[in-house]
């Protein structure tokens, strides 16, 4: 499912616009950007957490040259699924 998908599901459940739903889910969306970016978690009891993971600094392999490289250390979003999300998968 993309967001275009997710939108008109959105659309569906509301019973509104395809506008009203399509600002629903970029408002759920920028949502959980900004709670990442301030407190680093955000939790959706039922859903599951996103939080903020660091990767180490590594040694990779550029695959056109063979050459290996050095990978610099760096932020990424890790999303862990709830109890609930993943008994109902």
């Amino acid at each position: 499912m993309n967001k275009v998908e997710l939108t008109v599901a959105v659309q569906k459940t509301l019973g509104s616009t395809k506008a009203d739903a399509e600002r629903a889910v970029n408002a759920v969306i920028d949502g959980i950007k900004a709670g990442v970016k301030k407190t680093k978690n955000v939790q959706l009891i039922g859903f599951g957490t996103f939080k903020v993971a660091t990767r180490k600094a590594r040694k990779g392999v550029n695959p056109k040259t063979g050459e290996t490289i050095k990978i610099k250390a760096s932020k990424t979003v890790k999303f862990v699924a709830g109890k609930a999300f993943k008994s109902a998968i």
